[in-house]
């Protein structure tokens, strides 16, 4: 990338990212920083992530909020085949260093992708589903998981609004705080370990911001379990939320069930 070429790589799962730490995070996010703007690192790094699989603990994790911590880094996760296509050529362009985490199960989704060259901006959230009563912000696969539950929760007559963040870092907060400022409630869902992850940075971006005044109930946080991934399938599943764990969540935020 510093003698001018645009290199993509993959990394066999995202849990390898910690061998390369020192390139990632010492090196290709501050070198722009540390030479004044005279250099960029323009690579692009895709990484396979998240459950589902099988894998276990040492190559099922979703490290997205680890590295969203780091100036310089770009952190992306498209949830639709659509959003993967067009966020790559974006990402191919981009000047920054970008980390793309790319859900495995994910990979079986289908759905409309043109042929042509496309791009989808980083740094924009897409509204999935428009809704009236609560304000689901999701990211990769849970975005899917989240419109299964939206669509039960419709058949109750609840109305789920179903944000995609998309892009971890830079983080699209306008969107975020226009759409709970219109529900006045927020459910936060993602698979990685609760504490410390996307839901806590999206909760206090409201909390600092004009929305804070529109929230009708506490902001909720649906993540992973404080524990590895295990190998076995059953409590696999049940480190990570569910559909069935997301209706309840919303559910009870909506009727104030705490």
């Amino acid at each position: 990338a510093l003698t001018g070429m645009r290199p993509i790589f993959e990394f066999q799962f995202s849990d390898f990212a910690t061998l390369a730490m020192e390139q990632i995070v010492n090196q290709a996010a501050k070198m722009r920083f540390m030479l004044g703007g005279e250099v960029s690192v323009p690579v692009v790094m895709r990484f396979p992530a998240g459950s589902g699989t099988g894998a276990a603990a040492q190559h099922s994790q979703s490290l997205e909020a680890w590295l969203g911590h780091v100036p310089g880094l770009k952190v992306i996760q498209p949830a639709t085949p659509y959003d993967a296509k067009g966020m790559l050529l974006a990402a191919v362009a981009d000047p920054d260093p970008v980390m793309i985490f790319e859900h495995k199960l994910l990979y079986k989704l289908k759905g409309p992708v043109p042929e042509g060259y496309y791009t989808v901006p980083i740094g924009k959230a897409d509204i999935r589903r428009e809704g009236r009563d609560l304000t689901i912000v999701a990211t990769s696969i849970m975005v899917q998981k989240a419109l299964d539950a939206a669509a039960v929760l419709e058949s109750e007559g609840i109305d789920v609004e179903v944000v995609d963040l998309r892009t971890i870092r830079p983080m699209d907060k306008q969107t975020v705080i226009d759409s709970v400022k219109k529900t006045s409630r927020l459910l936060c869902v993602y698979e990685a370990v609760k504490t410390l992850g996307i839901g806590a940075e999206v909760s206090a971006m409201i909390a600092e911001s004009e929305a804070f005044d529109y929230l009708d109930a506490p902001i909720v946080r649906l993540g992973g379990a404080e524990t590895p991934i295990p190998y076995n399938p059953e409590l696999e599943k049940a480190t990570v939320p569910q559909i069935p764990d997301i209706i309840t969540a919303a559910r009870d935020l909506v009727k104030g069930v705490r």
